[in-house]
């Protein structure tokens, strides 16, 4: 099955998109977006990898992750969830923290990214739209690898979810 991935950048409103398509069940999809154990498999581009140290997956609440490095460097993100809508899609405010999810300075002030999750006959289409603070943050994320980096983990998840699905 030829699956969908597509990146696209508007300087205009300073947001990524990004459509990608999976060969499995929302119920699957789902899970693996919010649910840390899941999480934890998948997020981290290789040889880097992610750590949770707090997930509470509701409105008002976050997710505290760690990027580990192959050196054991952990790089700290904080997502708090502002909206959910079950099975359809949630939305998160994105920064960059320490260990305990206090802002630290990185260059960056935060973004809001929407991931929104449809059910087809035999895929799940997943969309993230990802509206950056400003036009000089948005050229910098992309600077830093971006593109390259949300290609590398959706085709990690990809790939879990193919086992999973093999395996029920």
């Amino acid at each position: 099955m030829n699956l969908l991935f597509d990146f696209t950048v508007d300087k205009a409103t300073a947001t990524i998109y990004v459509t990608r398509e999976f060969a499995a069940d929302l119920d699957l999809v789902w899970d693996a977006w919010t649910k840390a154990e899941i999480l934890d498999q998948w997020m981290g581009p290789k040889p880097w990898r992610v750590q949770t140290k707090e997930m509470d997956f509701r409105e008002g609440g976050r997710w505290l992750y760690a990027m580990i490095s192959p050196e054991n460097v952990a790089r700290w993100s904080l997502a708090e969830f502002v909206e959910i809508q079950p099975k359809s899609s949630f939305t998160t405010k994105n920064s960059f923290s320490d260990e305990n999810g206090d802002p630290i300075n990185t260059g960056f002030s935060f973004s809001l990214t929407k991931n929104s999750f449809k059910a087809g006959a035999d895929k799940t289409t997943v969309q993230i739209v990802k509206k950056m603070a400003s036009l000089a943050e948005l050229e910098q994320f992309i600077a830093m690898g971006y593109k390259e980096g949300i290609a590398v983990v959706l085709d990690i998840l990809d790939e879990y979810l193919r086992t999973v699905a093999a395996n029920r």
